[in-house]
């Protein structure tokens, strides 16, 4: 089996430094050379609730895209995380897989996941984590996606995070 290059967003705003450090620890045991961004403090989008961390983690798998939506939705139930109705909403753990490969796809998820263009808190960590790398659709690096961006319209900014507690 081949390996497949993922790109992951993580976030969190409940038990924001523990959530993030267990995050991490669940995908190196999922996943094979697993990356991550800095860690990014935000304001809620869509609701009124407690800012987020978000980060986004790159990883290799050799699982089938079907196999790692269902592991990440598993390490989210593992974490506290209660999907209900609410697409805004606080969160424990929030696991989006926002690329595989190149692969353009509506199913078993979107991929690439169109928040990549609207949502600073997944643009900005892509554009630092995997800068060179370009969107399967738009065909323009990572770091010319965020340069293009209008970073006035949300607010994130980076913050010293201990990956060891």
């Amino acid at each position: 089996m081949h390996p497949h290059v993922i790109l992951i967003s993580v976030g969190t705003n409940i038990d924001r430094a523990y959530h993030t450090r267990q995050s991490r620890i669940a995908l190196e045991a999922h996943f094979s050379d697993v990356c991550v961004s800095r860690v990014y403090e935000s304001e809620a989008v869509g609701f009124d609730g407690k800012p987020f961390y978000n980060l986004v983690v790159r990883a290799v798998t050799t699982l089938p895209v079907d196999e790692v939506c269902h592991r990440l939705k598993q390490i989210e139930k593992e974490n506290g995380r209660v999907h209900t109705d609410k697409k805004f909403c606080s969160r424990t753990l929030d696991l989006d897989l926002l690329t595989y490969d190149d692969m353009v796809t509506t199913t078993p998820v979107e991929l690439p996941r169109g928040e990549i263009l609207y949502n600073a808190f997944v643009l900005q960590p892509l554009a630092e984590l995997v800068p060179d790398t370009l969107h399967p659709v738009e065909k323009k690096s990572y770091a010319t996606l965020w340069r293009e961006f209008d970073a006035s319209s949300q607010s994130l900014w980076p913050i010293a995070f201990e990956w060891s507690s």
